[in-house]
Parts: C-alpha cells; sequence; structure tokens
C-alpha cells in the first residue's frame, strides 16, 4: 500500500501556476515543499484537495481570489506627493506601512507628474489562480518541524511554501 498525504506529513510537489488564461504566473522552478495538516504552509483549498493523495497523483486546483491573494481593495491604493518619498524611488519599490490593519507591505505602481501612486494589494490580489501539481514526495515531520509548524532541511533553512508563490 503506498503512502497517502495525511496531517504532520511533509509534502513534495512539482507544480506550476497560471492564470485561467494559461498564462505563467510561476513555473514552479522549486519544488514547493510544506507540512501538511492545517500549518498554514498552503493555500487551505490546496491542502483540502491534496489530502488522501498519493505519490504520483498530478491535480488541478483552481482557486478564486479569495480563496488565494484576496480580492483587490481600491481603498489600498492611494496617490502621495513625490516629496514624501526618497529621490530614488522607482516603480516596483516596496515599503511597509503601519495603520490600524497592522502592516501593510506597498508598492509604487506609477510615477507622475511630482506624484506616486503606492498600492497595498499583494500583486495577485484579484487574480483567480489555477495550480497544476504532482505529489512527488510524501514523508513523516520531525518532531522539530511539527513544534515549529513548518518544513526544516532542503536547501533552505526553512521552506514555506505558500511564500514561493509571488
Amino acid at each position: 500500500m503506498s503512502e497517502k498525504i495525511a496531517k504532520n506529513c511533509v509534502i513534495t510537489l512539482d507544480y506550476t501556476v497560471t492564470d485561467p488564461d494559461g498564462t505563467v504566473i510561476d513555473d514552479g522552478r522549486r519544488p514547493l515543499v510544506y507540512l501538511h495538516g492545517g500549518y498554514d504552509g498552503i493555500f487551505p483549498k490546496l491542502e483540502e484537495a491534496l489530502h488522501g493523495k498519493e505519490i504520483g497523483q498530478n491535480l488541478k486546483v483552481k482557486l478564486q481570489p479569495e480563496e488565494a491573494f484576496g480580492d483587490y481593495d481600491e481603498s489600498l491604493v492611494a496617490v502621495e506627493d513625490a516629496e514624501m518619498f526618497p529621490e530614488d524611488a522607482e516603480i516596483g519599490m516596496a515599503f511597509e506601512r503601519v495603520s490600524d490593519a497592522g502592516e501593510v507591505l506597498y508598492r509604487i505602481t506609477e510615477i507622475a507628474d511630482g506624484k506616486i501612486v503606492v498600492d497595498g494589494n499583494h500583486p495577485l490580489a484579484g487574480v483567480a489562480l489555477v495550480f497544476d501539481m504532482t505529489v512527488t514526495d510524501i514523508r513523516p515531520a520531525s518532531a522539530e518541524e511539527l513544534a515549529h509548524g513548518h518544513v526544516h532541511g532542503g536547501d533552505d533553512d526553512h521552506e514555506h511554501g505558500k511564500h514561493l508563490v509571488h
């Protein structure tokens, strides 16, 4: 009997992420490794779909924006005077701001006429995502991994699946 994905197993996936039109968002150059069982290593709907699967199984799962990086929130977009930013500010730069909602990471999305547009939405907010995943390894988690709630080892000190999708 082959091993099935279950709580407290470390799962390795080969994967790609596309938008619904097939545009590649993440080519999965590095396998996704996460601790299965509600540790927030990957999106809950993906974890649910993977539960009980075996090595070699492939599945495609579509996540709506609210199941992935959230809906696009217009209130997180602001136009500000360029004087509030360093002279070398450029599109794509990111910075944190603390608000009532906690820390929000903002990106500069536009610079024109002495104004800078900043956006606190995740770059994939409002985007449905299609994950194409193949299970390549299943192993029991170590006591240390269970205590910390994430995977240790491999090429990195810590691997966090959800953060591999940028």
